[in-house]
């Protein structure tokens, strides 16, 4: 075989793999083992999935194509799995404007809020705690729903996280239901979340009928139990009535935005990194949260 001929062998057997890997990497996801039924993330409850934040070099929600009406200090770096872009704040946040999926409270009996985060404590720095997700009230610092962590209670080298999921829902006696629920780190087990400076899954759920506020990190659930059924008045919060979202607010509270109201000198913007936000109007049960996080850890 000539020179020539044996150039022409190798360029096409060079392109024949080429092209056998770019077809590989295209139907990497349906050929993959499924985890928990599922071969992708938005395979799971996806008719009950309002809206999703995938951050991957656009601040859009995914599904509505909503884009941010305000962005301060904020950029994109790698994301939870390295594989894709993630959200980047430094004492930022980005805001958007309520998707329609969101504008009817009574849209939102029940909910799940999932998230990637990447957050280190400050006490001793700013103090504060960290809002990573809020549906914003008019005028108030906490929103009818909130993700958060206390990140001003430990030092920064500690990597235990205390986190919360706060709703705010408007009671029957038209006043102001604050709920809550946290992870007790002290009582250790699961509830100690070792998720500071690293990326870590965390989502709060809230069921209306069990009335429970259930919070999962990793996969597992990390809550006190004994905060997990909420009432007001002696009774049962069941469907919830919240208050008309203003705006959807990544990484601040709703009084550090421009016209917001006046905030107190722990409101502040959050330093860290937020990936694939996503938001339900159903609680997911505990096995679709821990399909949830393993594919989405897989870059799936």
């Amino acid at each position: 075989m000539n020179t020539t001929t044996q150039r022409t062998w190798a360029i096409a057997a060079l392109m024949a793999g080429a092209t056998l890997v770019s077809s590989c990497k295209k139907d990497d996801t349906a050929t993959l083992p499924a985890i928990g039924g599922y071969n992708s993330s938005n395979d799971i409850a996806t008719s009950s999935l309002l809206a999703h934040w995938p951050f991957d070099g656009s601040n859009n929600e995914r599904i509505s194509g909503t884009a941010p009406s305000s962005a301060v200090n904020a950029s994109f770096t790698t994301g939870a799995s390295g594989q894709r872009q993630a959200l980047n704040l430094a004492a930022g946040y980005v805001a958007f404007p309520t998707p329609a999926s969101l504008l009817n409270p009574a849209g939102l009996p029940s909910f799940t809020v999932s998230l990637w985060v990447n957050v280190k404590n400050t006490k001793g720095g700013s103090g504060a705690p960290s809002a990573f997700f809020t549906l914003a009230r008019a005028n108030e610092w906490a929103g009818s729903v909130n993700l958060l962590a206390e990140t001003g209670r430990y030092a920064p080298t500690n990597d235990t996280l205390d986190v919360k999921g706060l709703l705010v829902q408007k009671a029957s006696d038209g006043n102001a239901s604050f709920q809550d629920n946290v992870n007790s780190s002290q009582k250790g087990g699961d509830q100690t979340f070792k998720a500071g400076g690293k990326w870590s899954h965390f989502v709060a759920v809230y069921d209306a009928s069990t009335s429970k506020i259930t919070l999962y990190g990793n996969g597992k659930k990390i809550n006190n139990p004994d905060y997990e059924t909420r009432m007001y008045n002696g009774a049962l919060l069941g469907n919830l009535a919240l208050y008309p979202v203003t705006k959807v607010i990544m990484g601040a509270w709703g009084t550090n935005l421009p016209g917001g109201g006046t905030a107190d000198s722990w409101q502040v913007p959050m330093t860290g990194q937020l990936d694939e936000v996503r938001i339900y109007n159903k609680a997911l049960p505990a096995g679709d949260i821990n399909s949830l996080y393993q594919l989405e850890a897989a870059g799936r």
